[in-house]
């Protein structure tokens, strides 16, 4: 297949609303659903996991209104948070969000690995958390045949998206179902208050709002796509209903637990955890039943993220926000040079690791801390174009910043400083797109963004090699 690089748009495939809808639901339901018991249990009880679903519910319900109210009022704006960034805060600004998006989406491929080879590992130790050496190595194999898969073209990626979507929803329903048919009300009883270790009702609750991000990026899944779908209106209408088909299933795993096991055991399990809740509740057959679910799971969404990830660095490209390079597609409308920085990136995370004392929650709460970034300007891009436009939106876009703003607060200085050693670098990327267009490199404002990050990125590998925090 031969790649184009020209200064207009190419061609697209056309996604229905349908189409759009499952890329949304694929998105969002991957490694993170399988993990939600033992990641609620180590922080809160029943009580404080219901005010936090209610609170996580309502403030991304907001941001899937804020992503749906920008498709429809800005339809000429493409490829969604980096989009929206850029258009509200300039192009740097712009670049931030593009690279960020795209970096959580390969982080978040890498916790995928790290899953499938932790659920493997339980019956060949030699593979571990999957953060071994013989955990790394077919996971890498793994990143690669991904772009291969995804290379043959959009149409094909989506279709086998569909696929594999209802192949990993069916585990899951299965999985509540066989739950509250097992519940014992004495045991969900004890749980509502929570265990010794987890503190106040606030601190069950800010402790869980950070494990909430990395299951709901996906919901701006349809904006990212937004240049091939069929229908602006139907980008809308994807986020919304994927976000209620997908928020209605994450809730319910996560309640049902509670009513298995007691909450200190449910926070021991090994990853997958919720592997363990039904093995406990019905035998040796429900981790496995559930354990080939997030196989099925983890490589659907991994196809997904990968596309996503590229797209937004092709659309940055074709903007002349990325280098020429990042804009050279196929005949089947593949950005292939953008897949392969994207796998790339993915391959230097999923070696490093393998030096972490847990790579499974390194590389979930990096991926959330990651997302929130590109999140936050969007939602104040969407507060300023709803000055003028009914109240309704207007109050949507508000509570959507505050809900984002509060998650950044949530997910603590140490995540956010170590995303700060992917952001700085990144410029370089900025600069030589720059370069190429014979333009100012860096404004006084953009260096001003610059020194911030820089000075981040160096607290944030400082901070580690003293002890200051622990990864």
């Amino acid at each position: 297949m031969t790649q184009t690089e020209t200064g207009s748009r190419p061609a697209t495939a056309e996604l229905s609303l349908p189409t759009l809808t499952t890329m949304v639901v694929g998105s969002m339901v991957g490694a993170g659903v399988f993990s939600l018991p033992s990641r609620f249990a180590q922080e809160t009880g029943v009580a404080g996991a219901l005010i936090v679903w209610a609170v996580a519910g309502t403030g991304m319900l907001m941001l899937a209104f804020v992503f749906q109210t920008l498709a429809v009022r800005r339809p000429e704006l493409d490829a969604g948070v980096y989009a929206y960034a850029k258009a509200g805060f300039g192009e740097y600004l712009g670049f931030f969000a593009a690279f960020g998006y795209r970096a959580s989406a390969c982080v978040g491929n890498v916790t995928y690995w790290v899953l499938i080879m932790s659920t493997i590992g339980a019956i060949a130790p030699a593979l571990g958390d999957g953060d071994t050496v013989l955990a790394v190595v077919p996971s890498s194999v793994g990143l690669w045949l991904f772009l291969l898969l995804v290379s043959r073209g959009v149409k094909e990626a989506a279709a086998i998206n569909r696929i594999v979507t209802v192949a990993k929803i069916v585990p899951i329903l299965v999985f509540v179902v066989l739950a509250l048919f097992c519940l014992q009300p004495s045991v969900f009883a004890d749980n509502l208050a929570g265990a010794d270790y987890a503190g106040s009702l606030f601190s069950q609750v800010k402790g869980t709002m950070l494990a909430t991000v990395f299951v709901f990026p996906g919901v701006e899944g349809a904006s990212v796509h937004s240049r091939h779908a069929r229908r602006r209106e139907d980008v809308g209408r994807a986020t919304v209903l994927g976000f209620l088909s997908v928020f209605a299933i994450f809730a319910s795993v996560t309640i049902v637990s509670y009513g298995i096991m007691p909450m200190a055991e449910i926070a021991a399990l090994r990853q997958p955890s919720m592997a363990g809740v039904l093995e406990h509740a019905v035998g040796t057959w429900g981790q496995v039943f559930v354990s080939v679910g997030l196989i099925v799971s983890v490589l659907g969404a991994c196809l997904v993220w990968t596309l996503m990830a590229a797209e937004v660095l092709f659309v940055a490209a074709q903007d002349d926000d990325m280098p020429r390079f990042l804009k050279r597609s196929t005949a089947d409308d593949v950005p292939v040079p953008a897949l392969a920085l994207t796998t790339l990136l993915s391959q230097i995370v999923l070696v490093v690791t393998m030096f972490s004392d847990d790579a499974f929650d390194l590389a979930l709460n990096l991926t959330s801390a990651l997302t929130l970034v590109p999140f936050l300007p969007a939602a104040v891009f969407a507060v300023r174009i709803a000055r003028a436009a009914p109240r309704r939106e207007l109050a949507v876009a508000l509570l959507a910043t505050v809900y984002t703003a509060f998650l950044l607060y949530a997910a603590g200085l140490k995540y956010l400083l170590v995303s700060f050693i992917v952001y700085a670098p990144a410029t370089a990327l900025f600069v030589k797109a720059r370069k190429e267009q014979g333009r100012r490199l860096l404004a006084p404002r953009e260096l001003l963004v610059l020194a911030v990050s820089v000075a981040g990125a160096v607290v944030g590998v400082v901070a580690p090699a003293l002890a200051w925090i622990s990864l």
